[in-house]
């Protein structure tokens, strides 16, 4: 019986020790299968790269040592590449934005109108220009206004003209005054005379004098400049010749050359302001009068002619406007035009989110409205935006593998439990967001002996930690730096680190 017991233990124990052998083959043999497309550590987490934390920039697909220091390349996890507490963002320490020297500005509503500024040239509105002809074959015998640009008033003398073939009109209606024919032979020889262009004033000296007037003088017929003189005193004229040219400066036209894409936009009767480009102090006010339409293949303009009142006097053709075109009035969302960040067919703003953390956003622009740009969607009103140090920020985050190029962030899963790291050290500086640790070899990254930046919590954390201080500490993956401190203890005065 004792026999029989005996045999059946020794069976049992060999039984045993045959599936622990075949056990311990199955979990030291080499695995055979494929190797996963994103590599893992033993506790699940994804790694993105591995990194030189002393050179941030190159990345590398596998572990390895260092080409540019004495260590261990170090992993950059999925759930650390977007810093902690912010998904689909970006931590920057309040000290690191100060350095940088972020400024932010808020997305706002503004009442903007379909404005722009223009630069237009005074000519002469040629609408107001009369012209001064003879109607008359006969001889300039004097001139009044011998240049031309002369200024001359309404009833000016220009010329004095003489005509002899208005001599024997006036003669025959003067005989037949005097010899007392019947009232229709005068006013027949009087309609005569008008038919002839005799002037009134003409006709009424000579039935004064009893004489016939061969000589008149030509006046002006409005205020302005003689753009044009036709004649030279002596010479003789022939009906229809035109003497003066008269351009009247009551109202000028500033012509300007509009882009194609704000033409479009524009309508007649549009009030517009005129500054002289020469004397800022002095505006006149104008309407748009007519867009030419023809447009400048080379320059893709058109000309706008604009009516600007010049009852003063002050405009003359040659000088420069600055034509400043208003429109109808509306309220759009705006943000700084600095903010906005062109890449090709893209326009992108990195917008702070309530938690202090940054992301890009891709947005449609409206119309430029100088310096600020209108967003049609992808922000809302009330949001912050960064307007300067954004490159900054985007280099910044490119080392925590968060914004890329501009990229909009993908979700992110939720982070396992950290993996804490310990070392010693001497702590060299203290500041609100971080420490600056010499700390001796850490067996867990297979780091050398180094110093280098930790990151706090909060600002609070650690508050009787002084420089000088030897400590022990853990740190993790995460933190604007790269790594944050867990726990920091102070070590014995002696102890040896």
């Amino acid at each position: 019986m004792n026999r029989t017991r005996t045999i059946g233990a020794a069976l049992l124990a060999a039984l045993l020790l045959g599936a622990g052998a075949f056990y311990l083959g199955r979990t030291t043999a080499p695995s055979t299968e494929a190797p996963a497309t994103t590599p893992s550590t033993t506790d699940g987490r994804k790694v993105l790269y591995w990194h030189d934390p002393m050179v941030p920039g190159p990345r590398f697909d596998k572990p390895g040592k260092s080409p540019f220091m004495d260590m261990q390349l170090v992993p950059m996890y999925a759930d650390s590449a977007t810093g902690t507490g912010s998904a689909g963002g970006v931590q920057v320490s309040p000290t690191v934005q100060q350095n940088l020297g972020i400024r932010y500005a808020g997305v706002r509503r503004a009442e903007v109108s379909a404005s722009f500024d223009a630069v237009g040239a005074v000519q002469f509105d040629e609408r107001l220009n009369v012209v001064v002809q003879t109607r008359v074959a006969g001889f300039v015998e004097r001139l009044s206004v011998r240049a031309p640009m002369e200024r001359v008033r309404k009833g000016q003398a220009l010329a004095t003209v003489f005509a002899p073939e208005w001599l024997g009109p006036q003669n025959e209606w003067l005989a037949l005054q005097r010899s007392g024919v019947s009232a229709d032979l005068v006013a027949a020889a009087r309609d005569r005379m008008r038919a002839l262009s005799i002037p009134a004033e003409l006709i009424r000296r000579s039935e004064e004098t009893g004489t016939a007037q061969a000589r008149y003088v030509l006046t002006a017929p409005s205020d302005g400049v003689v753009a044009e003189l036709g004649v030279r005193e002596g010479v003789a004229v022939t009906p229809g010749t035109t003497l003066f040219r008269i351009a009247g400066l009551e109202k000028v036209w500033a012509v300007a050359e509009i882009p194609e894409a704000q033409a479009v936009r524009l309508a007649r009767g549009q009030k517009v302001k005129a500054v002289l480009q020469a004397d800022a102090a002095q505006s006149f006010d104008g309407t748009l009068d007519e867009i030419l339409p023809e447009v400048n293949a080379a320059t893709r303009t058109l000309k706008a002619r604009f009516e600007v009142d010049n009852r003063r006097g002050t405009l003359t053709p040659g000088m420069l406007l600055r034509l400043q075109v208003t429109g109808p009035a509306s309220t759009r969302l705006v943000v700084p035009s600095e903010a906005v960040i062109r890449t090709g067919k893209r326009a992108v703003v990195i917008v702070r989110k309530a938690d202090g953390a940054f992301e890009p956003r891709d947005v449609s622009t409206g119309t430029d409205l100088g310096d600020d740009t209108e967003v049609i969607s992808g922000l809302n009103e009330g949001e912050q935006v960064v307007a300067s140090g954004q490159f900054l920020i985007d280099s910044e985050a490119r080392l925590r593998s968060v914004l890329g190029s501009m990229a909009s962030p993908a979700a992110t899963t939720t982070p396992p439990a950290a993996v804490l790291h310990q070392a010693e050290g001497k702590v060299e500086s203290v500041a609100p967001d971080g420490l600056t640790i010499s700390h001796g070899p850490v067996a867990t990254l297979k780091w050398p002996s180094m110093t280098m930046g930790f990151a706090k919590a909060s600002p609070e954390a650690f508050p009787d930690i002084q420089p000088g201080d030897l400590v022990r500490f853990e740190f993790k993956e995460g933190g604007p730096t790269g790594y944050e401190l867990v726990s920091v203890q102070r070590m014995p005065q002696g102890a040896k680190r």
